[in-house]
């Protein structure tokens, strides 16, 4: 298969989405080494990826360039095209990519520490998706979040509440200092649970080093942030059951995690090989499944397009950082989190992906739960009890 093939047939594709080669756009692609297009062809996302962490092509603004690309459905083309599948079908039998030597030793750097995320997330390292209403900057957005999430739980002063999947303790700190809760913080990462337990001391807080399956207490509350999307298809039901199992007959619990707009099993080989190994996107579909005879649905919200700004920001700091950074990370590495930032920001602006928060409850509740709408949502703490805290 002649190598112009495939760059006709990249070519065309991309300019179905408006992306030039080597235009003047800061969305174009610059194309500096010619196996690109059989690599994009030979190995999808994966090789697209790869690429561009080898340095085989540039784009000036990659998440206006993932925009496009995600809205052109062009994945969708390839499947409908007979001569494009064709294409891609021969190049997967004959013209399978060698790794480079450079790019084997990315695993090496995958396990990044604590270092990056300190100077790339907001004062409380809150690694998920903001609520940006009426905020000016990143901390407060992160604060805004936290902020809606223990109105949304009705948090009270001496309730105890479990956060599955507490990452470095920025929930877990700011509901006890603002709501008088003692939590309960469960992850499987030591570096968070050492960092999360360092955050909190002097609070009641408690870290954990637990899987979330082992948890045998019963709570007032329970709340699980960018977790779910970890656990995988298989275990979406086991999820559940914990919550149930765990939350007192009358508690309220909240999960805020990203969702996908259709069924799928698997996620993107990109992603999956360097972001978030085993990681899947769940749809509507599987969390209802999953849900069945466990949990009352209460409030689902999605505030998506939130997740654009968040990742922006979240580049933006990690940009700046860099040369501070830099020493302890390599070249390949500062192109696969530019990558990973930029292509999931342009997916939430395309409503490719979405944000979700829900809010359930016991089956064996009584109690009505009142939803909050962000047009009543203030920013300020709401202590339920009527008790100021000291």
């Amino acid at each position: 298969m002649a190598k112009t093939d495939y760059k006709i047939a990249v070519q065309n594709l991309l300019q179905e989405a408006g992306i030039e080669i080597n235009g003047k756009r800061s969305w174009d692609i610059l194309v500096k080494n010619e196996n690109f297009y059989q690599a994009v062809f030979s190995r999808g996302s994966l090789g697209f990826g790869e690429t561009y962490m080898e340095g085989w092509w540039e784009c000036r603004a990659l998440d206006k360039m993932f925009h496009r690309l995600f809205r052109a459905n062009l994945e969708e083309k390839i499947k409908s095209n007979f001569r494009l599948k064709l294409l891609w079908l021969k190049s997967k039998i004959f013209n399978q990519q060698t790794k480079s030597k450079a790019l084997r030793s990315v695993g090496s750097h995958y396990n990044i520490g604590n270092d990056l995320y300190k100077k790339m997330l907001d004062p409380l390292m809150v690694y998920s998706c903001g609520y940006w209403k009426d905020a000016k900057d990143l901390a407060e957005a992160q604060r805004h979040k936290l902020e809606l999430i223990c109105q949304k739980l009705k948090l009270k002063k001496g309730q105890t509440v479990l956060d599955i999947g507490c990452g470095w303790g920025g929930f877990a700190k700011y509901a006890a200092e603002n709501y008088g809760v003692t939590v309960t913080g469960i992850t499987i990462s030591e570096e968070q649970q050492k960092l999360a337990a360092e955050r909190c001391q002097g609070l009641p807080v408690e870290i954990r080093f637990q899987d979330y399956r082992d948890v045998d207490e019963k709570y007032d509350r329970i709340v699980s942030i960018g977790m779910l999307e970890h656990v995988g298809h298989k275990n979406f039901e086991s999820f559940m059951q914990v919550i149930k199992r765990a939350l007192k007959t009358d508690g309220i619990s909240l999960v805020h995690f990203i969702g996908g707009n259709f069924t799928k099993y698997h996620t993107d080989p990109w992603i999956n090989k360097y972001i978030f190994p085993q990681g899947l996107i769940p749809s509507v579909r599987q969390i209802g499944q999953a849900m069945e005879r466990k949990l009352i649905l209460e409030d689902w919200h999605n505030f998506g397009l939130y997740y654009d700004h968040t990742l922006m920001a979240w580049m933006e700091n990690f940009k700046q950082a860099w040369p501070e950074l830099k020493p302890d990370y390599s070249d390949i590495f500062y192109r696969m989190w530019e990558f990973y930032l930029n292509s999931s920001a342009a997916a939430f602006r395309a409503k490719k992906l979405n944000l979700w928060q829900l809010v359930l409850t016991h089956p064996h509740s009584s109690e009505i739960y009142q939803s909050l709408r962000p047009e009543t949502f203030s920013a300020s703490p709401k202590v339920f009890s009527n008790e100021r805290l000291n």
